[in-house]
């Protein structure tokens, strides 16, 4: 193994490479509710959700469904609903800072339970995602736009349903299918009540498209979108822009996590400066300490994913460890 990364050398921040995604046109809209469109057909079908911003520093979904809600492209049945999320945490984005707009008061991400959303909490998240839930409760389908603090190739995480897997693995994206559980200090929008639901049909898709502001992530957030409309019957493959999709890349087996790391101290730092997808041969093997503690391989060929500490701090999953299925 390399050098131990210095213990207190902070995490500095990638270029902003993409250009911030103009949405305030988006704001007033039909539905009653700012920043949500719907695009419907007038026929029967499904119900799909694309959410954006989940996380406000995250550009390339938002470019993405900005554009896509701008090109005229309708759906062919049922209705399309386009929903920028969190875009209180989006307006403070400040390129000298850009990790520092993730969220206001808590991850958007990790309020998605009955409990949270019904109970007497109170933050900027919670009330976003109250005002948004009924547009969740209809989707049949969801896929919802992310990126990635680190480079990476793409990822869509499915959490533990067949049929998700089975629909992610059929889109030709190529990217990498993660297939997890969730988080234990919250819960995320794809895993909200009947979305989880494994006696129902409803498919839901976490997209990770690559790191938050190189314009691959871009590319790839189109390129999921347009398959995605195209996987649930919205639209049809003669209604994508041209340069909007890619070749058809099969997707590799399925990345299982069995183990999240979560941090319990600020001297959590990784012996290398991994970046995802490195696979540790020998169970055993160092990966990162946390404070004096050792975090090890806990079997052969463990693939690290996600790592990173642009968010340290304790209780922050800092990696998940998967194996192929």
């Amino acid at each position: 193994m390399a050098e131990l990364m210095p213990e207190n050398t902070p995490a500095k921040a990638h270029a902003v490479q993409l250009q911030a995604p103009t949405i305030t046109s988006r704001a007033a809209s039909a539905t009653g509710v700012d920043y949500v469109h719907e695009l419907d057909s007038g026929r029967q079908g499904p119900e799909v959700l694309v959410t954006a911003l989940v996380h406000g520093n995250e550009y390339s979904g938002a470019t993405a469904l900005d554009a896509f809600l701008g090109s005229g492209i309708r759906p062919r049945k049922g209705r399309i609903t386009g929903a920028f999320c969190n875009v209180a945490a989006f307006a403070r984005f400040d390129p000298a800072s850009p990790d520092a707009s993730r969220f206001v008061d808590e991850d958007f991400n990790r309020v998605w339970s009955l409990e949270r959303l019904g109970g007497s909490g109170q933050s900027s998240e919670l009330e976003r995602a109250r005002v948004l839930r009924p547009f969740v409760e209809r989707a049949t389908y969801l896929l919802d736009l992310h990126s990635m603090h680190e480079p990476c190739e793409p990822l869509l995480v499915t959490g533990l349903l067949q049929r998700n897997i089975d629909f992610a693995q059929s889109l030709g994206l190529g990217a990498q299918v993660i297939v997890d559980a969730g988080h234990d200090d919250g819960v995320r929008m794809r895993d909200f009540d009947r979305l989880a639901d494994p006696a129902r049909s409803e498919i839901a898709l976490l997209l990770e498209a690559g790191q938050h502001w190189d314009p691959s992530s871009l590319q790839t957030a189109r390129n999921a979108l347009m398959r995605f409309l195209v996987a649930s019957g919205m639209i049809e493959s003669g209604d994508v822009p041209p340069g909007w999709t890619l070749p058809d890349v099969p997707a590799p087996r399925p990345l299982v996590v069995t183990h999240r790391i979560v941090a319990k101290s600020m001297a959590f730092r990784f012996v290398q400066d991994f970046r995802g997808g490195e696979v540790i041969a020998r169970a055993g093997e160092l990966i990162a300490w946390d404070g004096g503690e050792p975090i090890v391989a806990p079997y052969d060929g463990c693939v690290l994913i996600m790592p990173s500490v642009k968010q340290l701090r304790p209780g922050v999953t800092t990696v998940r460890l998967g194996r192929r299925a």
